[in-house]
């Protein structure tokens, strides 16, 4: 793992305009490169309740489940409103508040931080592109497989075309009159191709592709402890009321 995944978070936690369109729930923001080019960031869709979309892909969790990068927690509320056992990390304050007052249990952390249940996640979810987390794809998924239990299920959200890039990015606000942006931080897109390629190389192993609603999607299997392994079972790893505290971990019991 680089040092430089960690100090990426710092990077995105601190992007002022994208906790200004967060508290207020709209946009236009956007992932600058370097050469200027533009990404819209969906931000009306990720602070409105989950959608049909969104539904059928929770619909395919198994377990308990961890949200990668859950933004502003449309996914972790909709999960903990079915009973489900889940948690949303982020790095950013904006986005764990927004998840608390939707009524879902949320902590401001990296992914590449220590986390609660590491190893007995069932699921993980990488949705809104957040397989581009870090701008590694392999160091993002080999720290999936650690949090996940043998064979558990990560479901990731790739980009609507087949690319494969890596660049440094900022988050901002091209509307905004004021000076500002989020401090650069490296970023990943990738479409299905390549992340199954990826994916080859880091030991998992593809269940299925889809696309619904404009959005693409694929789901793996992560190493198995062997190859007789049971299917993951649901196991309490942090409560829904204890995990609602975002300034610590909440204890994780054993199995």
């Amino acid at each position: 793992m680089t040092t430089a995944l960690p100090l990426m978070a710092g990077a995105w936690a601190a992007s002022d305009p994208y906790s200004s369109a967060l508290r207020h729930g709209r946009g236009p923001l956007f992932l600058r490169r370097a050469d200027g080019w533009l990404l819209p960031l969906e931000v009306e869709r990720w602070c409105a309740r989950a959608d049909p979309v969104d539904r059928a892909v929770l619909d395919r969790c198994e377990g308990a489940v961890l949200d990668v990068g859950c933004g502003p927690g449309r996914l972790v509320a909709e999960l903990a409103a079915r009973g489900r056992t889940v948690l949303g990390i982020d790095v950013s304050e904006a986005a764990v508040a927004h998840t608390a007052r939707l009524g879902g249990p949320a902590l401001r952390r990296s992914v590449f931080d220590p986390l609660p249940g590491e190893g007995r996640w069932a699921t993980a979810l990488l949705m809104d592109g957040n397989i581009g987390i870090g701008g590694d794809p392999c160091a993002l998924l080999d720290r999936m497989t650690a949090l996940l239990v043998p064979g558990g299920l990560l479901i990731a959200e790739t980009a609507a075309t087949d690319v494969d890039e890596r660049a440094e990015v900022q988050v901002v606000d091209v509307l905004d009159p004021r000076p500002g942006a989020g401090s650069p931080f490296p970023w990943a897109r990738l479409g299905t191709p390549a992340l199954l390629r990826y994916a080859s190389r880091s030991g998992w192993r593809p269940v299925d592709q889809w696309a619904s609603g404009g959005r693409r999607f694929a789901a793996l299997r992560s190493r198995s402890a062997s190859s007789s392994a049971e299917p993951p079972k649901s196991t309490a790893l942090i409560s829904s009321q204890r995990a609602r505290n975002t300034s610590a971990d909440s204890p994780v019991p054993s199995r």
